[in-house]
Order: C-alpha cells, then sequence, then structure tokens
C-alpha cells in the first residue's frame, strides 16, 4: 500500500510540475505579447518564436517543471523514510524503557544486554538506576541487621541487669536463673555455670553450681581442678574459647528423642580486675555469630561483678557471725567470773555503756558529717567515706598522709595558717565557714569545726575536723546576696516593724528623703506621709500586715516637705510562728513622670475639645472624600478598561513581548512569545524569569542577562539573530523599556 501511494504521489507531482511549466509559459506569451500590443493568436506566437530563438526555451519549461518535481519529490520521500526508521527505532527505545520501568517498579532487576544493537544511553542510564537499587538495597538489609543485632544485645543486657539488680536469697537459685535464661536467650541447648572455689590452703577448683539443658534444671554436682580440660584452660588463660570441632564424648545434649554432640561450644570466663570468678558453658546445634559472643562476654562481666559483691557481702556476714560468737563466748566467760567479780562487771558494763554510745555516736558522725584527722603538722591520718566522696577522692590511698594545704584554696591558705597554728598550740577550736578544693578543682563549701585532740598531759595529740556539705545553700546564699547588692542599687529600700517603726534603710532611701540616719532612727512610715493621706494609708498598712501585699503609687514628703511620687511594694515577712516579724518597703522614684502624667491630663482636657471640633470637620472632610472616591472609581473603571483592550492587543500582536518586574518575576508573555519559546504563559507566569528561559536553546546569553535582576539592563546590541518558529534564521531587532508602577519597576522586552 505505501508503495502504490508513493507512486501515486510521485506521477502527482511530475504532472503538477509539467502543468505549473505549461501555465508559466502561457502566462509569459501573453504578458510578452500584450506589453508589445500584440493579439494573442497562434500566427503572432509563430512570430515570436521566428524573432527571438529564446523563446524555445521557454517552451521547455514544463519539461524542466517536471522533471525538477519528479527529483523534489524523491529527495523529500527519502528524508521521510529516514524520519520513520528514526521515530521507529525511538519509539523502540521507549517501549524498552517503560518495560524495563514497569519492572523495577515490581521489584525484576533484570538488566539489560549492553550489547544490543537498540542499545540507548536511556537503557545504560536505566541500567545504573537498577545497579543503584541492588546496593541501597543491600546496604538497608546490612543496616537493618546492623540494628537487630544491636536491638538484642541491648535487650538481653537489660534482662540480665534486671536479674542481677533483684538478686535471690541463694547462690544456686541464682545462678539457675541466670544460665538457664541464657541458654534460652541465645536459643541453644545447653549450658553450665562454674565457680572458682579457694580453700583454707588457698587452692583453688571450679566447682559447677548450675545447669540447663531443653529447658529443664539439671542437677550435677561437678569438681573440675584448676587448669584441667577445657574449662580450667579458660579459667587459667582467662580467654574465650570457641569450639567449632568439639572432642568426641566431651559434652552430650540429650532429649527425649535421643542423644547428640552439639556442634558449637563456646566457654566464656567472668573477670573482675584480672581475676576469674566462674566460668560460663555453653553448647550448640548452631554456630554463635560474632555479635552474640560479645553479648555473653559483656554478660557475663555484668555477673562477674555482682558475684564479687555477692562474695564481699558474704565475708563481712561471716565475720558478723564470728564477731557475735566471739561476743557470746566473752559473756559466757564473763557469767563465770560474775560472782567474784561484781564491782569489775559493773565497771566494765558502764564501759560497755560508753563504747556502744561512742560507737553508735561515731557511726551517726560518719554517716552525717565529713569527718577527718590530722596530726599536728596538718597531715591526714584519717579521713572518712563522706571525706572522700564530698573531695572527689576514690579511696584513702589518695589522701592519707597529704597536707591539709592541698584541700584549702591558695587564697585562703595566709589565714588559715594562722588558725592551724592556734589548733597545733592547743588554742581555741575554730566553728564556721570554710572553702575547701575537690580533687577536680570545684569549691566545697562547709560548715566546719576544728578541734586540738589532747593527751593526758595535756598535749596535742591530733586535730579533729567535723563538716556539714553547705555549698548549695552557700552558693544559694551568695547569689541572694548579690540579688540585694543590686536591688539596692536600683530600688529605694527599708524595713519597717508591724507597727510602722523604721529598722533599716539602704542609701536610695536616705538620698531621697533628705533625713539623716540618726534622724531616721526614731521615725516611721507615716512620718513621711501628708497628714492629708493619713486615714487613707492606715487601712493600707492594716491590710499589708495581716499578710495582703500591696503595690502601687503613693505620695511621699521628704525632709523639706517637697512631693515625691514613688511606684512602691510592701509585703510581710513572717517569723517561724507565722507572725508578722516587719515589712519590706521597696520602691522607685517616678516625681518626674508624675509631673509628666499630670501635664498630660490637662493637655489631654484640652485635646478633647480640639477633638470634638475636629469631629465636626472630620464629617465635612467624609463628605468630600466619598465624592472623591465615586470620581476615582470611575476613572479607575475607565483605566481597568483600557488595560484590558491594551493587554489583548498585546498578546495578540505579531511582535515577540515579555514583561518582568526589578525582582526577576515574569509578569507577562503574549501568544507569539509563548508559540516563540514553547512556554506556557499559565505555567510561567509569577515564576522567576531566569528559571523558565535559563536553559532555551533559542534564548541567547544576551538575553539572559536581560532578565537576571542581579545583572545590569545596559543592552548594548540593537539586534539579534534568532531561530524562528519555522526553523528560519532571522535578524530581529530589540527593545527593553521600563515603567516605575509603585515603587516596582517593569521591564518589557520587544523583539520584531
Amino acid at each position: 500500500m505505501t508503495t502504490i501511494y508513493s507512486q501515486e504521489s510521485k506521477l502527482i507531482n511530475v504532472v503538477t510540475g509539467l502543468l505549473s511549466g505549461f501555465c508559466i509559459s502561457l502566462l509569459f506569451y501573453f504578458l510578452l505579447l500584450f506589453s508589445q500590443d500584440i493579439p494573442f493568436t497562434f500566427q503572432s506566437f509563430l512570430n515570436l518564436h521566428t524573432q527571438n530563438p529564446f523563446i524555445f526555451f521557454i517552451d521547455l519549461f514544463p519539461f524542466l517543471f517536471a522533471i525538477a518535481s519528479y527529483f523534489i519529490f524523491q529527495s523529500f520521500r527519502s528524508k521521510q523514510l529516514l524520519f520513520e526508521s528514526s521515530l521507529k527505532s525511538v519509539s523502540n527505545i521507549i517501549e524498552l524503557a517503560l518495560s524495563f520501568s514497569r519492572n523495577l517498579t515490581h521489584g525484576i532487576l533484570t538488566p539489560f544486554d549492553k550489547n544490543r544493537k537498540d542499545s540507548h544511553e536511556l537503557l545504560e542510564s536505566l541500567n545504573e538506576l537498577r545497579e543503584t537499587l541492588i546496593k541501597n538495597t543491600e546496604t538497608e538489609a546490612a543496616r537493618a541487621n546492623e540494628d537487630r543485632k544491636r536491638n538484642w544485645a541491648s535487650e538481653g543486657l537489660a534482662m540480665f541487669g534486671e536479674i542481677l539488680r533483684v538478686q535471690e536469697d541463694k547462690m544456686e537459685d541464682l545462678a539457675y536463673k541466670l544460665i538457664s535464661t541464657l541458654v534460652k536467650y541465645l536459643k541453644a541447648n545447653q549450658g553450665g555455670f562454674f565457680l572458682i572455689e579457694t580453700d583454707s590452703s588457698h587452692k583453688k577448683t571450679i566447682q559447677m553450681l548450675a545447669c540447663h539443658a531443653y529447658d529443664r534444671k539439671k542437677f550435677a554436682n561437678k569438681t573440675i581442678q584448676w587448669g584441667e580440660g577445657l574449662i580450667g584452660t579458660c579459667a587459667l588463660e582467662k580467654k574465650t574459647i570457641y569450639l567449632l570441632d568439639i572432642p568426641e564424648h566431651y559434652l552430650t545434649i540429650s532429649s527425649g528423642l535421643g542423644k547428640a554432640n552439639p556442634g558449637v561450644l563456646v566457654i566464656i570466663p567472668m573477670l573482675v580486675n584480672g581475676e576469674v570468678q566462674g566460668i560460663i558453658e555453653i553448647a550448640s546445634f548452631i554456630k554463635f555469630e560474632e555479635y552474640q559472643i560479645e553479648f555473653i562476654e559483656k554478660v557475663a562481666d555484668s555477673i562477674a561483678m555482682t558475684l564479687t559483691n555477692i562474695r564481699g557481702n558474704l565475708r563481712t556476714t561471716n565475720l558478723l557471725r564470728e564477731t557475735q560468737a566471739q561476743a557470746k563466748e566473752l559473756a559466757l566467760q564473763e557469767e563465770k567470773m560474775r560472782q567474784n567479780m561484781e564491782e569489775l562487771k559493773a565497771t566494765q558494763e558502764q564501759a560497755a555503756i560508753q563504747a556502744e554510745r561512742f560507737i553508735s555516736f561515731s557511726t551517726s558522725v560518719n554517716h552525717t558529717m565529713i569527718r577527718a584527722e590530722y596530726d599536728k603538722d596538718g597531715n591526714l591520718l584519717y579521713a572518712n567515706t563522706k571525706f572522700l566522696k564530698k573531695l572527689g577522692y576514690i579511696g584513702n590511698r589518695e589522701v592519707e598522709g597529704k597536707h591539709i594545704s592541698l584541700f584549702i584554696h591558695e587564697k585562703d591558705r595566709n589565714w588559715f595558717n594562722e588558725i592551724w597554728t592556734g589548733l597545733a598550740q592547743g588554742g581555741k577550736h575554730f566553728e564556721g565557714y570554710m572553702k575547701h578544693i575537690t580533687k577536680q578543682g570545684l569549691d566545697l563549701w562547709t560548715m566546719a569545726t576544728y578541734t586540738s585532740i589532747r593527751r593526758d598531759d595535756g598535749s596535742v595529740e591530733k586535730i579533729l575536723f567535723l563538716a556539714i556539705d553547705t555549698t548549695e545553700q552557700k552558693k544559694q546564699s551568695l547569689d541572694f546576696e548579690s540579688q540585694i547588692a543590686a536591688l539596692n542599687r536600683l530600688s529605694l529600700k527599708a524595713e519597717f516593724a508591724p507597727d510602722g517603726k523604721l529598722l533599716t534603710t539602704n542609701e536610695l532611701f536616705i538620698n531621697a528623703f533628705k533625713y539623716s540616719e540618726h534622724e531616721m532612727q526614731q521615725m516611721s512610715i507615716f512620718d513621711f506621709l501628708d497628714t492629708k493621706n493619713l486615714e487613707g494609708f492606715n487601712e493600707l498598712w492594716e491590710a499589708v500586715i495581716t499578710g495582703k501585699p500591696f503595690q502601687g503609687q503613693l505620695k511621699f514628703l521628704n525632709k523639706y516637705e517637697e512631693e515625691k511620687w514613688f511606684r512602691v511594694s510592701f509585703t510581710s515577712v513572717n517569723d517561724m510562728y507565722e507572725e508578722v516579724a516587719k515589712v519590706v518597703f521597696l520602691a522607685n522614684e517616678i516625681t518626674n513622670e508624675k509631673m509628666m502624667e499630670m501635664d498630660s491630663r490637662r493637655q489631654t482636657e484640652q485635646l478633647k475639645l480640639q477633638e470634638e471640633k475636629l469631629r465636626f470637620a472630620s464629617i465635612d472632610l467624609n463628605r468630600k472624600i466619598n465624592e472623591n472616591n465615586a470620581v476615582w472609581l470611575k476613572q479607575k473603571n475607565d483605566m481597568n478598561g483600557e488595560i484590558d483592550l491594551l493587554k489583548s492587543i498585546l498578546i495578540k500582536s505579531n511582535e515577540i513581548i515579555l514583561s518582568f518586574d526589578n525582582t526577576g518575576i515574569l509578569i507577562f508573555l503574549n501568544k507569539r512569545a509563548e508559540n516563540f519559546w514553547k512556554v506556557k504563559s499559565k505555567d510561567s507566569i509569577g515564576l522567576p524569569a531566569l528559571e523558565c528561559f535559563k536553559n532555551n536553546p533559542n534564548f541567547p546569553e544576551s538575553l539572559i542577562n536581560l532578565i537576571d535582576p542581579a545583572k545590569s539592563k545596559l543592552f548594548e546590541k540593537t539586534s539579534i539573530e534568532l531561530t524562528t518558529e519555522n526553523g528560519k534564521k532571522e535578524t530581529m531587532k530589540v527593545k527593553l523599556s521600563n515603567l516605575d508602577y509603585t515603587g516596582k519597576i517593569v521591564y518589557t522586552l520587544y523583539l520584531f
């Protein structure tokens, strides 16, 4: 069908060319004869050929036009076939790209064959997108796996921390709970909990305390010598043992279905400060991952620390029992000697009571107070736990034998040395606030007492230091003092007794009222008031001393009967029995502001009279404004009609027109400009003009500079070469105009 259509088109073009040439030849002959005023006849046609042989060339026009039409059609047809082939190739590529995109959407990541004949940059970029998706998927999966491992370990450590926090009464119960929970959490099959025991000869053995297999408690009494087998080796080397090839018959996991050797075994020591406290052994059919082994090691460290604390508590309990047993034995001996040593017994009982009181007192002091003992030279002999904790030290080793100057700030050492010299010579004890320096260089404020402890001969044996931490109170006190100082610098302050008698004042109060301090000692709050205002102030004062605060403006008189206005506040302060002890007076002088306020009131009255006059004037003015508004509205409507008409003319103009403001925002674009630059007004108006045209190949750099708000609007060229809509290169004149409209400059670009 395409071939037949091509042959018909070819014939039509040849016939059209032949007829066109024939018509042009006849027209030429007609015009030539008409110009010579010769009638158009066959004889005149023959005479014309006889007189001018060049005329025979005109007769060839039909054939020349037919030949030209034939070759033009051939050229056009070849270009058409080439375009159709190219279009088909692009269509195939688009279909492949759409198919590949659908596959990506459904998770099918099959790549394109890069060696295909129809390979294209689009297909290669889609292949790169596929590889990126695969990498992102793998990265996300790896991250999720790491998060899962981290969360698993965190939840496990929290669970074992809770088990260790709530300790069981018996070590065996705690051991079984730990090993059974660990086996279940790891999804292993069997586990053992071993504890290091030391006998009286300091010989170490490894005792199995608990074991667990297949969710059942196993009772095993197994003792392993130090260094024997894998358990002993782990205790000796203090390192984790992880085996994937377990020796035959080393361990057998049994269940209701039979017996089998485990495939994986991990043995982990429980270490505290390099000392082995016990061993954890876990057997499983499933291989442990590295993060699981690290988790078991962290659990083992936590268990080891808890075991150390439990053993310490047990040793303390045993020592207490031994002490109690010795006390009972001593009581029996005393009972045997009671009849013969009644007097001695009474003395001993009295001494025991005093010793008990002393121990109780000493214990109470150590629990509640900072305590230390120094020799006469200032070297530390003893410090209790509270002393170490408050001064930031870990143990007595850090402070024993250290001089007291280590705990005193260098700025306080001179006056403290005088106090210490007196104490060392048996002088009066010191009691008061003392600032010390912690190990970290921080201030520690204390209410301290330094007392000399004497021997029987009256000489000083040592010096006792007792203190209470008052750092927070001191900081608060210093803060209050600074606030009070700031308040005294900014405001008048005074304190009055409930009956009105003046107790204390600051310097600003004295300067404001011009009285001397001696004169104010005998004055009360009522002496600063005008007698006309006393009755009203008495009611105010009665309310204040009943606990109701007052804030407001009051007028007072100074020593020279001058009126002074103040913005004041009265606040009552209660004592420990909730009774009013005093009234605090705070004030700021506002005399000038008050005078200005009074003047302002007078001016306000005058303004009210003026305002009434202006109100009548404004009524007349509003009437005139309404008349002017009606005129202006009519002018505005007329102008809007003209603007709409002008806009419609510009839209249909054959010139290329666009407008933008001084910020680069596109305001107007006519139809010719839309078609020329392939830009739609509805999608572009209100957007930066630079963004709309910077990637347009038919929008040259010189025009880009014109619409760029950051660049100059000076345009040196008057014409520019552009490609029109039909693909031809044309030289167009360029004109840029501007209009200042309500403070905004509007630029209009014309191309014609």
